[in-house]
């Protein structure tokens, strides 16, 4: 068998190979960059200190919290004093309905409650059988009777009255109020004249309610609630409004009569067209323009110079 040289070999196998190792050492070589694997267990240590941190800090914030709301839940509740006497005035002036509903639970002050109307019947001291027959009648009997007027029609009905320095009379009255609480006292005395009440019963009212009309009645009219509260419920187009009755007569000259009148020489035989001061009504416009004045004076004159008393 022919021998090759071993020189020959290795040429043969440089002609068999497609690249010589001299190639590969020739070749430019880029620096080793490791390759990116998971990271290890030690790497991964440091977010779980974090968990296991945040979680013991929850913890120990719960614990606090329970710790907390067991320490309240076990302190004695200090016992709740009763409600006091709620009065509301205006001066001197006072609801005694709303100081009973407000003493008793049943009603949270506001500033002025708001309604239709305000009917306030004016009565006197010794006008109790007047009251009785009124509240037999149409005029509610008992707080609930008032509340219900006043939620099913809008009307707020109270007796309007004066208060005196009678021990003896204010302690006959303060009976009856206690019984009905139906009552306005306004900031005048009994003596005063009836102008002059009028005034202080259009600034009480006006304080204490928020009302469309401010009525006035006498303690002898027999009102329909229903008829009153339709009557006042109508559009009108004018805000300054009066709505009552006017009247005119004899005048009466013989002084033997009830209704005579000194001055029927100056008057004629027949009074003038004038408003009548059994029962009226004025809005609000006109009452806040009566109970923000400064000059009662006025006030009074315009009431004594027209019989609306």
């Amino acid at each position: 068998m022919p021998l090759h040289h071993p020189k020959h070999r290795h040429h043969h196998n440089e002609d068999v190979l497609p690249y010589h190792r001299s190639d590969d050492e020739a070749k430019p070589r880029r620096p080793y960059v490791p390759s990116s694997f998971p990271s290890s267990p030690a790497s991964a240590a440091p977010p779980h200190r974090f968990l296991l941190l945040f979680a013991v800090v929850c913890l120990l914030l719960a614990v606090a919290s329970l710790s907390f709301a067991v320490s309240v839940s076990r302190r004695p509740v200090p016992l709740q004093s009763p409600p006091d006497s709620v009065a509301f005035r205006c001066g001197r002036a006072e609801d005694s309905l709303r100081s009973f509903l407000a003493s008793s639970g049943n009603y949270s002050a506001g500033d002025r409650e708001k309604v239709l109307a305000v009917v306030g019947v004016h009565t006197e001291l010794g006008s109790a059988a007047r009251r009785a027959a009124l509240r037999a009648t149409w005029f509610p009997p008992n707080p609930e009777g008032v509340v219900s007027l006043e939620h099913g029609f809008g009307l707020s009905f109270r007796f309007v009255i004066a208060r005196t320095k009678d021990k003896e009379k204010m302690a006959d009255l303060q009976k009856e109020v206690d019984m009905y609480h139906d009552f306005l006292f306004i900031d005048a005395d009994e003596g005063k004249k009836p102008p002059e009440k009028m005034l202080a019963y259009f600034k009480a009212a006006y304080d204490m309610f928020h009302a469309e009309f401010y009525v006035k009645a006498d303690d002898t009219i027999y009102l329909r609630p229903d008829r009153l509260a339709a009557l006042l419920a109508k559009d009108r187009l004018h805000h300054r409004t009066y709505i009552g009755c006017m009247k005119k007569g004899p005048v009466v000259s013989d002084p033997n009569m009830k209704w005579y009148e000194s001055s029927y020489g100056l008057l004629g035989n027949e009074y003038f067209m004038h408003a009548s001061g059994s029962l009226y009504a004025l809005s609000s416009e006109v009452v806040g323009a009566i109970a923000t004045t400064n000059n009662d004076r006025l006030v009074v004159y315009l009431f004594l110079s027209r019989p609306v008393e």
